[in-house]
């Protein structure tokens, strides 16, 4: 499922960047960084949470789970549209567009939808079943692609209220389809259950906390452009951050394995065994990523213009500089991977969100006095800074040594080469 997103989503970038002109993709990148907010407010509060209570919930109290757990997006949701309306004419003001506002008014009709996507997902997933995930997935992805692609080879033009219909129409048709998976599952209690709803809420308040720290640390940039300079030098922002977030792939795959490895060697070997999973894990994906990075570090125009086409020159030193942000990405996300198996997900909350809190305030400083570099200098000081403070909370905590890491990376390739290349040219000659 994974595959498909990154595919359809970059190949839904990788025409729209060349349909669009550069003030109009700015306008459509601020506008998804913006809804992706509300996104991760729904899911980072409920989707763990009911995972866990449903997987493991008696044939009684799965409809009170279920009925708790759409009370719960419900209300959330009715939140993030009453924001999303409050907000929408003050961002168009913001961000130089007046159409804007009707892009979030006709963005309400979306999220209800995706809400209801999202829900069905998650409950086959608590299942044990993934086909509905996949298939549904790929028509809400794929439908909006296969819409852009169409446009592009044909020239046919559209509009961005357009793009916003056709993700309606994708994710309703996804969403139906999702249905016919799941009916079996879909038990209902008639009643609230504020027991239910205290506990979805209480398990997944610092997952939701981080998942809006995270997703705000990552598009501060682009708002702050819009705001300061231009739509136009976010889209540019966002090209550069599209590119890079194809070659960092290796570190949130891992991450995403080291998870429940790292919650069951806590649990059955303690401090020691995390320690070496942390070390382990960082040190290969910086084996993996650096080879990658050095693509976009010495060949930055060729790689903008195969990606992003002739448009976007102002991207080739974000890029560059960018890359070498890439490095601390292995270390961030073991990081609160690592925090949250062993039990310290506050710990991790507090630390990304006072990393959102300095990267909005030197943005604020150095996009007034640098332009567009200056997001990418804001983000790298930042990133440094909070590179130290993570560094000395697992040294304290697990005694996790930073040099480990690298020695672990340069082991990494003779050991590859060792265990796998060796043999085929064996069985060659």
């Amino acid at each position: 499922m994974n595959v498909l997103n990154l595919l359809f989503g970059f190949g839904s970038f990788y025409f729209l960047v060349r349909m669009l002109d550069k003030e109009l993709f700015g306008i459509w990148a601020l506008f998804v960084a913006t809804t992706s907010i509300f996104e991760m407010a729904r899911n980072g509060l409920i989707q763990n949470a009911l995972i866990k209570y449903l997987s493991h919930s008696s044939t009684e109290e799965s409809p009170e789970i279920l009925s708790a757990s759409f009370s719960l997006s419900a209300i959330i949701m009715a939140c993030c549209i009453l924001i999303n309306i409050a907000l929408a004419g003050y961002l168009a003001h913001l961000w130089h567009y007046p159409g804007l506002a009707k892009m979030f008014y006709a963005y309400s009709v979306v999220y209800l939808l995706q809400g209801a996507l999202s829900q069905l997902q998650w409950i086959e997933q608590a299942n044990l079943s993934f086909v509905g995930i996949l298939i549904s997935s790929a028509i809400r992805q794929g439908g909006f692609f296969i819409y852009v692609l169409v446009c592009f080879i044909f020239h046919y033009p559209t509009s961005l209220m357009t793009l916003i219909f056709v993700q309606a129409i994708a994710v309703c048709t996804a969403a139906v389809t999702e249905y016919f998976f799941v009916r079996k599952h879909l038990m209902f209690s008639f009643r609230i259950h504020v027991g239910w709803i205290k506990k979805l809420f209480n398990y997944g308040k610092f997952v939701f906390g981080t998942a809006i720290s995270s997703i705000l640390a990552n598009t501060i940039n682009q708002m702050m452009l819009g705001a300061l300079l231009s739509p136009a030098a976010a889209g540019a922002f966002n090209v550069a951050g599209r590119i890079i977030s194809l070659v960092d792939q290796p570190t949130t795959a891992l991450a995403a394995i080291v998870f429940p490895q790292s919650a069951k060697r806590f649990a059955t070997q303690g401090n020691e065994a995390i320690k070496y999973l942390f070390e382990k894990s960082v040190g290969t994906t910086l084996a993996l990523l650096i080879p990658c990075l050095l693509v976009p570090i010495f060949f930055p125009g060729f790689v903008v213009r195969i990606i992003a086409g002739n448009n976007y020159p102002e991207t080739i030193p974000i890029i560059q500089l960018t890359a070498l942000v890439c490095l601390f990405n292995p270390y961030d996300l073991m990081f609160g991977t690592i925090m949250d198996s062993i039990g310290k997900p506050k710990l991790n909350f507090v630390i990304l969100l006072l990393f959102t809190i300095l990267k909005l305030t030197l943005n604020f400083v150095l996009i007034e006095q640098y332009g567009i570099m200056g997001a990418v200098y804001a983000t790298l000081i930042a990133d440094v800074v909070i590179f130290v403070v993570k560094v000395f909370f697992l040294k304290k905590e697990l005694n996790i040594r930073l040099l480990n890491t690298l020695i672990y990376a340069q082991r990494f390739y003779p050991e590859f080469f060792s265990n796998y290349i060796r043999p085929v040219l064996k069985r060659q000659n």
